[in-house]
C-alpha cells in the first residue's frame, strides 16, 4: 500500500476514534488557549470557559436529541466546515423553515456585544442558546402549538446515560437544569476561536493595525487601508476623499460588530424582492468578520439575515450607495448615522479596484484551524451514539457504591416516602433551573416528607451523607 496513503487511513481512523468517544479523563483544551496580545475583549462574564463546561457544550450542541423528534441539532444550522455558520439562506428546523439565515459563530467570545439573534431578542448568549430549542419552528420544546416544554427534554436528557457523567464532570453532580445547558452551551461557543489567518501573521510583527503588514501585498495592504481609514463626504453624503471607514462598525483586530449599531439598510426578508412585505428595520446584530470567507475565497454561507447577498461583491455593492427606500415609512429613523453622513445616504463612489482590495483584504481573516480541530467537530458516531471514556461516576478500577434506596410514589400528590441507606444523612430538594428549594435532614431509614406546599412539577433528589458528599440523585414528580 502506498505509503502516503497509509498515513491519510491511519489520521482518519484517529480522527474517527475520537468523534465517536469522549475521554473524561484527556480532555481538549478549552479553557486554556492561547489569544494574540492585541485580542482584548472577552465577554465570558461569570461564566468562564472550563475543559469540563465546553466537553459537555460540545456534546449539547451537536446532540439531535435536543429536538423533538430527534432530527435536528444545533449544529444542524452551524456548520463546522463553514465557519459554524450555514449554508442554507433559512435553516430547517423540525417544523418548517426559520425567519432568517443563521450567522456564523466564529470569535463569538471576542466582542463588546451583549445581545444575540439579528434582532438582539436575547440579553446573552447563555440565554440564546435554549432559545433555538425552545422554538416551535427550530426545534419544537417551545411548551405551546402541541409541544412539549423544556422540562421534558431535561427529563428526556436525564434518561440518556452520557449525560449523567457529563454533567457531573461539569458541574459536581448528576442534575440537569436548562441554566447549566445555557452555561455549558456558552462555554462550547465561545471556545471556538480562529487566529492562525495572514492577518494575525502580519498583526504580530506590527505595532498598529494602519502600519503596512510585511506579510500582504499590496493590494491586501491597500485593501486594509480602505478598510480602516474613514472616508470624507461632501454635505450631499458623496465621498470626496479618504477610504471606506468599514471599521467603523467592524473594529478590528477583533472585527466585531459596535454594539449601538442600528440597520444597515438591508430591509428585505427572506423570498421578498420589494419592500411591499417582509420589511424588517430592526436588525443590528453581525458577527465577526473573521473567516467570511473560506481558504478558497468563497463565502462560509450567504450574507446578511436575509442571505439576499451572494458575495463580498453584493455586500460592497450595497454599502456604496445606501437606498432609503423612501416607500418604507421610518425607514430613515432607524438607519444607523454612520451609513448618513452629513444626514444623507452615503455614496463612496467606489471603484473596481477599490472593491478588489478590500475583498482582498477580507481573505487574509481566514484561518483553517477552525475548520478541521476535533475539538469543536461532532462527538457522535454515524449512528448517533457516543462512548463515555474513564467515567467519573463508575469505572472499571474504581468502583462507586451507589446505595440502594426507594422514592415512592412517583408522581406523588402529597406525601414523600424515602427509603435510603443509612450513609445517606441529608437530602436536597432542587427545580429544574437549578434553584434549591430546601434542604433536609433525614433521620433513619424510612423518612416521611410532606410536601403540600411544593408547586406542581419536576423536582430533583440530592442525597448527601454526613461529610456533604453526593451520594446519589433521584428525580421525581408532583402533580
Amino acid at each position: 500500500m502506498n505509503k502516503h496513503l497509509l498515513f491519510a487511513l491511519v489520521c482518519l481512523g484517529s480522527f474517527l476514534l475520537l468523534s465517536m468517544s469522549i475521554d473524561l479523563q484527556n480532555l481538549f483544551n478549552y479553557a486554556k488557549q492561547s489569544t494574540p496580545s492585541y485580542i482584548t475583549k472577552d465577554n465570558s462574564g461569570d461564566n468562564p470557559i472550563t475543559d469540563e463546561g465546553a466537553t459537555l457544550g460540545r456534546v449539547l450542541f451537536y446532540d439531535k436529541n435536543l429536538s423533538s423528534n430527534n432530527t435536528i441539532a444545533c449544529a444542524s444550522c452551524h456548520l463546522q466546515e463553514f465557519a459554524f455558520g450555514d449554508t442554507s439562506n433559512v435553516s430547517v428546523g423540525v417544523n418548517g423553515v426559520t425567519g432568517r439565515h443563521s450567522m456564523r459563530l466564529v470569535n463569538n467570545r471576542f466582542a463588546d456585544e451583549s445581545k444575540y439573534f439579528w434582532d438582539e431578542r436575547a440579553g446573552s448568549l447563555e440565554e440564546q442558546s435554549t432559545m433555538p430549542i425552545m422554538d416551535h419552528v427550530e426545534m419544537g420544546y417551545s411548551g405551546s402549538n402541541g409541544d412539549e416544554d423544556i422540562n421534558a427534554l431535561l427529563e428526556k436528557l436525564d434518561a440518556i446515560p452520557y449525560y449523567n457523567d457529563l454533567f457531573y464532570l461539569a458541574f459536581g453532580d448528576t442534575v440537569i437544569t436548562e441554566d447549566r445547558m445555557q452555561r455549558a452551551l456558552a462555554q462550547f461557543i465561545r471556545s471556538i476561536q480562529s487566529f492562525d489567518a495572514p492577518y494575525d501573521e502580519g498583526r504580530a510583527q506590527v505595532s498598529h493595525d494602519t502600519m503596512p503588514f510585511p506579510n500582504f501585498n499590496n493590494q491586501q495592504n491597500m485593501g486594509k487601508d480602505l478598510f480602516i481609514t474613514p472616508a470624507v463626504f461632501d454635505n450631499t453624503g458623496s465621498r470626496i476623499g479618504g477610504g471606506l471607514g468599514c471599521a467603523n462598525c467592524h473594529r478590528p483586530p477583533e472585527f466585531d460588530i459596535v454594539p449601538d449599531s442600528k440597520s444597515n439598510g438591508v430591509v428585505f426578508t427572506p423570498g421578498n424582492t420589494t419592500p411591499n412585505g417582509g420589511v424588517d428595520t430592526v436588525v443590528f446584530k453581525s458577527p465577526s468578520l473573521r473567516d467570511v470567507v473560506n481558504q478558497d475565497g468563497q463565502v462560509n454561507g450567504n450574507l446578511m439575515h436575509t442571505a439576499n447577498f451572494v458575495s463580498l461583491t453584493n455586500v460592497l455593492n450595497h454599502y456604496d450607495r445606501i437606498n432609503l427606500f423612501p416607500q418604507v415609512q421610518g425607514i430613515a429613523d432607524v438607519i444607523d448615522d454612520r451609513l448618513l453622513p452629513n444626514g444623507r445616504p452615503q455614496d463612496l463612489n467606489m471603484t473596481n479596484q477599490e472593491r478588489n482590495r478590500v475583498i482582498a483584504f477580507l481573505g487574509t481573516l481566514t484561518g483553517s484551524d477552525v475548520y478541521t480541530n476535533p475539538k469543536w467537530s461532532d462527538p457522535f458516531d454515524v449512528n448517533g451514539d457516543l462512548e463515555i471514556l474513564n467515567s467519573p461516576l463508575i469505572t472499571s478500577s474504581t468502583p462507586v457504591f451507589i446505595p440502594e434506596f426507594k422514592v415512592y410514589p412517583n408522581p406523588f400528590k402529597n406525601d414523600l416516602f424515602i427509603e435510603a441507606h443509612q450513609s445517606a444523612t441529608s437530602m436536597e430538594l432542587y427545580k429544574p433551573d437549578g434553584t434549591m428549594i430546601q434542604s433536609i435532614e433525614l433521620h433513619g431509614v424510612k423518612t416521611r416528607l410532606p410536601f403540600q406546599q411544593l408547586d406542581s412539577g419536576m423536582i430533583f433528589l440530592i442525597f448527601k451523607d454526613e461529610n456533604g458528599k453526593h451520594l446519589f440523585t433521584h428525580k421525581v414528580i408532583k402533580f
